[in-house]
């Protein structure tokens, strides 16, 4: 069975994470979304859990989707390797991401022999950054990215933001 990892900290899931897991479902047996920690940004809005929950909801539709949780920071490799995973699926949306996934990718061949799958989405939701989602829930604006984000991504938001 070919099972890939997607890896990420969907903070929050949006609907580019969403049509990533969609495409990859079609070319893989099994996928594992595998929320987690990144030191790198920001502190994440919403708690590992949470997220996870969201995203269950959010691919619920897809049979032959599952996730998992990682709640340290740990190399994403070994996290592949946890689940069974032969290969990590990454999303692109724009060409400035092509630089950095590219050289993660690299990077986790070396040390690890794991190969990584660059998926571009569409231009619909090349715009969507989990970044500028958190800024307008932290501004107020929570209720203005709706279309943006899955229906229970979005339910979720309302209760924290009060909306």
């Amino acid at each position: 069975m070919r099972t890939a990892l997607f890896p990420g900290s969907f903070d929050p899931f949006h609907n580019g994470h969403l049509e990533i897991v969609e495409t990859a479902s079609r070319l893989f047996e099994r996928i594992v979304i595998a929320p987690g920690p990144n030191r790198q940004k920001a502190p994440a809005v919403f708690s590992i859990e949470e997220r996870r929950a969201m995203i269950e909801a959010s691919v619920s539709h897809l049979d032959n989707v599952e996730v998992t949780r990682h709640d340290s920071p740990v190399l994403v490799v070994d996290v592949a390797r946890s689940v069974g995973a032969e290969v990590i699926v990454k999303g692109l949306r724009v060409s400035s991401d092509a630089e950095s996934e590219l050289q993660q990718a690299q990077i986790n061949k070396a040390v690890s022999g794991m190969e990584t799958i660059l998926v571009p989405c569409s231009s619909a939701y090349s715009f969507i950054a989990s970044k500028w989602l958190r800024d307008f829930m932290s501004y107020g604006g929570a209720d203005r990215v709706g279309a943006m984000v899955p229906a229970p991504v979005f339910t979720v938001m309302k209760e924290k933001f009060g909306l």
